[in-house]
């Protein structure tokens, strides 16, 4: 068996990128996470070539793993978002690469090869330029989490370990077992379970410090705290635990007296079209099985109508209906057990818990709209100025896919107006835009300003598929219905990554990459 300093060498052949070599960079928008740097290659520092010394005995692949500074075990709670900033991922390339590592170790410990692994090669090192642009991306797993064992089965449990730390379908295919999904479930409910109580220890104290509650948040947050979390980060309630029940009785109570103030008044001549307009609107929104129950139009035309009375610079506009959703099923799941919340039935949770999730949902979506509500002031200007800043940084990113819309006659206008005036609520699962909204919630601006690089990602993202079409309908037809159905976490925390690597590369430089 070859010593540890042959297997170190090992790593350095065909490539100078060095698996441990990470340095985080601080001081970034929400450290330690920093997409931008953990997106692009990680160039290790040179090191003096010494003379190998031959080993005085046999090393297993685990003593190796453990006294190794590996690329696998770099970060913890953002650890997920490692590969989610990268450009582009060569999945091919990180897969062909791990089936090599467990393939050779399997063979000189004298076991078979893992099942799906490829036939073996002679070169075992990988070559750079076989990734995009001549990069070798780390990729890192969502669900990493390394499994402790015992001392006893070290040797036994290595490859089973690191096939954690490959993406999910690597796991499949190196795990051999009857229910290869068990493990990595397990590991994500591990790591879910740790987050889940740092952020309880957060909001436990008696006053929450909400910088910090931002940047745990930033990655996602858990269900069980995801209602309160949200009512902190929109400035609803005090960071202040005692003073948050006065709060909320005195929030909720004011609502009410708009209700009884104002809501009678929808049949008058003056505000019956607004009225007749939301009516109009709320079937239409989704997810029809929750909407369509009688007790939750009922709230949402009250939400919605007194929104409209109380800010006349606007009033109502198409596309505020859709802010509501996202409030109010966040807030409902916090008394009803359903694990789909989009076809819950309201009529089983009580008058006074449905009085209060509506008032709370009211008072949250108003702060949203008081942060963007140029979008739906007279002739929309917010809007119509962030698809022209979307134009111009997408012409900027991926100059061949603005060129491709601009020969194909596609204004920018005709698809992305939907994005800006509805926040993409209508392009993705609502249980993605719940998940983009605990970002956009963490984010300084993040429906105003941050919300334009998630677009610019989103649109990039399709640019495959957006290049092929070469017909006018048939590409604006494909950018009004883009395939987001089976979308998961996983897809909206990649868009956000490379959203918060346009912005951190964008922000602050106008003239970057400006021609």
């Amino acid at each position: 068996m070859a010593s540890d300093g042959a297997r170190k060498q090992f790593w350095k052949r065909g490539s100078s990128k060095v698996p441990g070599s990470i340095q985080h960079v601080y001081g970034a928008q929400h450290p330690p996470f920093d997409p931008l740097v953990h997106g692009t290659l990680l160039t290790a520092t040179p090191k003096v070539p010494t003379t190998p010394v031959k080993a005085t005995r046999a090393s297993t692949f685990q003593e190796f793993e453990s006294s190794t500074s590996d690329a696998w075990d770099a970060g913890e709670d953002d650890d997920e978002l490692l590969a989610m900033a990268a450009e582009s991922l060569n999945t091919a390339v990180v897969m062909e690469t791990a089936h090599r590592v467990l393939r050779n170790h399997s063979q000189r410990q004298g076991r078979p090869r893992p099942p799906g692994a490829p036939e073996p090669s002679a070169e075992p090192s990988v070559d750079p330029s076989a990734a995009p642009g001549g990069d070798l991306r780390l990729v890192k797993s969502i669900s990493e989490s390394h499994a402790s064992c015992p001392e006893g089965s070290a040797s036994d449990a290595a490859p089973l370990q690191r096939s954690q730390s490959l993406p999910h379908a690597a796991t499949v295919a190196l795990g051999g077992a009857p229910e290869p999904s068990a493990l990595s479930t397990s590991a994500l409910s591990e790591r879910e379970a740790s987050r889940l109580d740092k952020f309880k220890h957060l909001l436990a104290g008696p006053n929450t410090d909400l910088e910090e509650l931002r940047k745990l948040s930033w990655s996602g947050i858990p269900k069980p705290v995801r209602a309160i979390t949200w009512k902190l980060l929109s400035g609803y309630l005090p960071a202040n635990v005692d003073r948050r029940p006065a709060t909320l009785q005195r929030k909720q109570k004011e609502y009410f007296a708009f209700i009884d103030h104002y809501y009678d008044s929808r049949n008058d001549e003056v505000h019956q079209d607004t009225y007749r307009q939301i009516h109009i609107d709320i079937p239409r929104m989704s997810p029809e099985a929750l909407i369509l129950q009688p007790k939750v139009t009922e709230i949402f035309e009250r939400i919605l109508f007194i929104w409209a009375i109380r800010h006349p610079a606007s009033g109502y506009v198409q596309g505020i209906n859709d802010l509501v959703t996202p409030f109010f099923v966040v807030f409902i799941c916090e008394y009803i057990d359903d694990e789909d919340a989009d076809s819950a039935d309201i009529s089983r949770v009580p008058e006074d818990v449905l009085r209060n999730v509506e008032a709370d949902t009211y008072w949250c979506m108003s702060r949203l709209l008081d942060g963007i509500q140029d979008n739906y002031t007279f002739a929309q200007p917010g809007i119509q100025m962030k698809v022209k800043l979307l134009e111009e940084l997408v012409s900027r990113i991926d100059e061949q896919v603005h060129r491709h819309l601009g020969q194909h006659e596609v204004r920018y206008l005709q698809f992305t107006f939907r994005w800006m005036n509805n926040l993409l609520t209508r392009e993705l699962p609502l249980r993605c835009t719940v998940r983009l909204w605990d970002t956009y919630q963490s984010e300084p601006e993040g429906f105003a300003n941050f919300h334009l690089y998630v677009c610019a990602a989103f649109l990039v993202r399709w640019r495959k598929e957006i290049l092929e079409e070469r017909d006018f309908q048939e590409l604006l037809l494909f950018l009004q219905n883009l395939p987001t159905t089976h979308w998961g976490d996983e897809d909206v925390s990649l868009l956000l990554a490379e959203a918060y690597r346009l912005k951190f590369a964008f922000a602050d430089a106008p003239n970057h990459y400006k021609k």
